[in-house]
Protein backbone atom coordinates (compact mmCIF):
# COMPACT_ATOMS: atom_id res chain seq x y z
CA UNK A 1 0.00 0.00 0.00
CA UNK A 2 1.55 3.39 -1.08
CA UNK A 3 1.22 6.84 0.97
CA UNK A 4 0.70 9.83 0.03
CA UNK A 5 3.39 12.90 0.43
CA UNK A 6 1.44 14.15 3.12
CA UNK A 7 1.25 10.48 4.80
CA UNK A 8 4.88 10.17 4.81
CA UNK A 9 5.53 13.75 5.55
CA UNK A 10 3.42 13.15 8.77
CA UNK A 11 5.11 9.87 9.94
CA UNK A 12 8.67 11.90 9.51
CA UNK A 13 7.72 14.49 11.85
CA UNK A 14 6.25 11.44 14.19
CA UNK A 15 9.55 9.75 13.94
CA UNK A 16 11.78 13.15 14.59
CA UNK A 17 9.39 13.89 17.27
CA UNK A 18 9.69 10.38 18.78
CA UNK A 19 13.35 10.71 18.48
CA UNK A 20 13.33 13.86 20.25
CA UNK A 21 11.61 12.16 23.41
CA UNK A 22 13.78 8.84 23.38
CA UNK A 23 17.29 11.00 23.02
CA UNK A 24 16.38 13.55 26.02
CA UNK A 25 15.70 10.29 27.81
CA UNK A 26 11.87 10.55 27.84
CA UNK A 27 12.01 6.35 27.53
CA UNK A 28 8.47 4.46 27.92
CA UNK A 29 7.71 1.71 30.15
CA UNK A 30 8.75 -1.27 28.74
CA UNK A 31 10.80 0.60 25.59
CA UNK A 32 14.54 1.36 25.10
CA UNK A 33 16.35 3.99 23.49
CA UNK A 34 16.72 2.15 20.57
CA UNK A 35 14.53 1.55 16.80
CA UNK A 36 12.11 -1.08 17.80
CA UNK A 37 10.91 1.69 20.70
CA UNK A 38 11.60 4.67 18.25
CA UNK A 39 8.75 2.54 15.44
CA UNK A 40 6.40 2.23 18.26
CA UNK A 41 6.12 5.54 19.59
CA UNK A 42 6.06 6.74 16.33
CA UNK A 43 3.20 4.19 15.05
CA UNK A 44 5.42 3.22 12.22
CA UNK A 45 6.13 -0.71 11.04
CA UNK A 46 9.39 -1.10 12.19
CA UNK A 47 10.75 -2.71 8.77
CA UNK A 48 10.65 0.91 7.26
CA UNK A 49 13.72 1.87 8.95
CA UNK A 50 15.89 -0.98 7.72
CA UNK A 51 17.20 -1.19 3.65
CA UNK A 52 16.19 0.84 1.02
CA UNK A 53 13.01 1.53 2.82
CA UNK A 54 11.69 5.07 3.19
CA UNK A 55 12.64 5.85 6.77
CA UNK A 56 16.00 4.68 6.53
CA UNK A 57 17.92 7.73 7.30
CA UNK A 58 15.56 8.48 9.69
CA UNK A 59 16.94 5.33 11.36
CA UNK A 60 20.91 6.49 10.78
CA UNK A 61 20.01 9.69 12.52
CA UNK A 62 18.71 8.13 15.26
CA UNK A 63 21.74 6.28 15.63
CA UNK A 64 24.43 8.58 14.41
CA UNK A 65 22.87 11.48 17.39
CA UNK A 66 22.45 8.52 19.92
CA UNK A 67 26.08 7.33 19.44
CA UNK A 68 26.99 11.26 20.14
CA UNK A 69 25.04 11.24 23.17
CA UNK A 70 27.08 8.34 24.29
CA UNK A 71 30.66 9.73 23.31
CA UNK A 72 29.55 12.79 24.98
CA UNK A 73 28.81 10.56 28.26
CA UNK A 74 25.00 11.20 28.27
CA UNK A 75 23.19 7.91 28.48
CA UNK A 76 19.49 8.43 27.32
CA UNK A 77 18.47 5.10 28.17
CA UNK A 78 18.30 5.03 31.93
CA UNK A 79 18.77 0.97 32.26
CA UNK A 80 21.55 1.43 30.03
CA UNK A 81 23.04 3.83 32.25
CA UNK A 82 22.63 2.12 35.29
CA UNK A 83 23.63 -1.06 33.06
CA UNK A 84 26.98 0.41 32.60
CA UNK A 85 27.62 1.49 35.77
CA UNK A 86 27.21 -1.27 37.43
CA UNK A 87 29.19 -2.98 34.82
CA UNK A 88 31.93 -0.33 36.13
CA UNK A 89 31.05 -1.42 40.02
CA UNK A 90 31.69 -4.70 39.33
CA UNK A 91 34.71 -4.33 37.61
CA UNK A 92 36.12 -2.62 40.85
CA UNK A 93 34.83 -5.04 42.89
CA UNK A 94 36.35 -7.62 40.99
CA UNK A 95 39.73 -5.86 40.94
CA UNK A 96 38.87 -4.90 44.84
CA UNK A 97 38.73 -8.61 45.76
CA UNK A 98 41.96 -10.01 43.58
CA UNK A 99 43.60 -7.28 45.95
CA UNK A 100 42.12 -8.97 48.90
CA UNK A 101 43.11 -12.04 48.27
CA UNK A 102 46.49 -11.31 47.31
CA UNK A 103 46.74 -10.08 51.03
CA UNK A 104 44.90 -13.00 52.52
CA UNK A 105 47.90 -14.93 50.81
CA UNK A 106 50.60 -13.08 51.75
CA UNK A 107 49.43 -12.84 55.79
CA UNK A 108 48.69 -16.50 55.46
CA UNK A 109 52.21 -17.01 54.10
CA UNK A 110 53.43 -15.10 57.02
CA UNK A 111 51.38 -16.52 60.05
CA UNK A 112 52.44 -20.03 58.59
CA UNK A 113 56.40 -18.83 58.80
CA UNK A 114 55.62 -17.03 62.37
CA UNK A 115 53.75 -20.10 63.73
CA UNK A 116 56.84 -22.64 62.51
CA UNK A 117 59.39 -20.08 64.24
CA UNK A 118 57.77 -20.22 67.31
CA UNK A 119 56.95 -24.08 67.33
CA UNK A 120 61.26 -23.95 66.63
CA UNK A 121 61.81 -21.15 69.18
CA UNK A 122 59.63 -23.62 71.75
CA UNK A 123 61.64 -26.79 70.91
CA UNK A 124 64.41 -24.97 71.30
CA UNK A 125 63.82 -23.93 74.88
CA UNK A 126 62.49 -27.38 75.86
CA UNK A 127 65.91 -28.58 74.92
CA UNK A 128 67.68 -25.95 76.86
CA UNK A 129 66.23 -26.58 79.90
CA UNK A 130 66.36 -30.17 79.87
CA UNK A 131 70.17 -29.34 79.14
CA UNK A 132 69.94 -27.21 82.05
CA UNK A 133 68.44 -29.65 84.54
CA UNK A 134 70.89 -32.45 83.29
CA UNK A 135 73.85 -30.41 83.23
CA UNK A 136 75.67 -29.74 87.14
CA UNK A 137 77.21 -27.12 86.09
CA UNK A 138 74.63 -24.30 85.31
CA UNK A 139 74.00 -21.88 88.50
CA UNK A 140 70.57 -20.63 88.74
CA UNK A 141 69.71 -16.72 88.91
CA UNK A 142 68.11 -15.58 92.00
CA UNK A 143 64.42 -14.90 91.33
CA UNK A 144 64.22 -10.92 90.37
CA UNK A 145 62.46 -8.74 93.22
CA UNK A 146 58.78 -7.81 93.21
CA UNK A 147 59.28 -4.67 96.48
CA UNK A 148 59.71 -1.52 95.18
CA UNK A 149 62.09 0.91 97.53
CA UNK A 150 60.88 4.49 97.96
CA UNK A 151 57.99 6.52 96.42
CA UNK A 152 57.08 6.17 92.50
CA UNK A 153 55.73 9.48 92.13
Amino acid sequence: MRITAAQRTENENRIRAAMDRLLRGEIPPGGTCDIKTLAREAAVDRTAFYGTRPYAHLREEFERRLQMLQQAGRIPDPRAAQIERLKAEIAALKERLARTEDVNDELSEFRSQALARLAAQHEEILHLRRSATTAGRVTRLPAARTTTIGSCS
